[in-house]
């Protein structure tokens, strides 16, 4: 769960990511905010538009069409792998989706499948259309995939999210079919890859320059870190300067699912940032509930606050 980002930082995050990105007209202020909310946001929605050509698909989705007015998506991602910024604020493009797949987005589990729908997905999704008719047999070209792959991490590092976070509209609204030729796997995949990675490295870093020696430095103080409080101490009401630097190293650490904060009380959102480090470190079930145990809590290494 996250406030939106604005226009500037949406054009910084996805050119720092390498990507080639046109701005269409005056998309930093067009939206659909007058017919609903916008955000918090939750994730990433991915969608191909049923269209050909870069221009047309393009124009389509920054002026909508008779009884769905544009923007119908906040960007489009051409052939070329170019990104077309077509919207900035709640756009038409998610509709209505299964609420428990919202909540699994939130949660970063593998999703259920999509029955309902119950709950306004322009609200908390970003969406990207791409261009391609959706029929089979229009081909993917990879310049293409690999900016789908870019937008959606540049995005999820900027919140601190996992590829979990990122959604076709297939996996959202019963009897949609878009994305249709790559799967939605692969190409979360494919983004967990570059997230870990960090992104593009530079093809031809320059050299580091020798350093000049350095007289024999005293070793760093051996860091000192908190001790496990027990699981107890997690109680709704709980305050602490503790949890403070908990949550600090969830974030650091991208599990942070904090809308304010963190602060010294325990919350809700306490719990959901650590549960996503348990499911970080490999836990499940039960012992991925949200309630720290010593393991975690060991491998967290929550600095010393006395």
């Amino acid at each position: 769960m996250a406030q939106p980002l604005s226009a500037s930082r949406m054009v910084e995050i996805l050119r720092a990511e390498g990507l080639t990105v046109h701005e269409v007209r005056s998309w930093r202020t067009h939206h659909r905010n007058a017919k609903g909310p916008w955000g918090p946001v939750n994730g990433v929605m991915i969608h191909h538009t049923v269209t050909s050509g870069t221009e047309a698909s393009v124009n389509i989705c920054y002026n909508g069409y008779s009884g769905l007015p544009g923007p119908l998506c906040h960007g489009v991602v051409d052939k070329k792998g170019h990104v077309h910024l077509v919207g900035n604020g709640r756009a038409n493009h998610a509709g209505l989706g299964d609420r428990h797949v919202l909540a699994a987005v939130v949660d970063e589990r593998p999703l259920p499948a999509d029955n309902e729908a119950d709950t306004d997905g322009n609200r908390h999704f970003y969406g990207f259309e791409c261009v391609n008719l959706g029929d089979g047999k229009d081909p993917w070209p990879e310049a293409q995939k690999e900016a789908i792959e870019k937008v959606a991490a540049a995005i999820c590092r900027y919140h601190g999210w996992s590829e979990r976070s990122v959604i076709g509209h297939k996996e959202w609204q019963p009897g949609k079919v878009d994305p249709r030729g790559f799967t939605m796997d692969g190409m979360r995949g494919r983004i967990a890859g570059r997230l870990k990675d960090g992104g593009d490295a530079d093809p031809s870093p320059e050299p580091p320059a020798k350093p000049a020696p350095k007289p024999p430095a005293k070793p760093a103080p051996k860091p000192s870190y908190e001790p496990f409080p027990g699981p107890a101490f997690f109680r709704a009401g709980r305050r602490s300067p503790v949890i403070t630097a908990m949550g600090r190293r969830l974030v650091a650490e991208g599990c942070g699912r904090y809308q304010q904060g963190p602060g010294p009380e325990w919350t809700e959102a306490d719990r959901r940032s650590y549960a996503a480090w348990q499911r970080k470190l490999g836990f499940s079930g039960t012992d991925a509930d949200g309630t720290p145990g010593r393991t975690s809590w060991d491998r967290l290494k929550v600095p010393d606050v006395k």
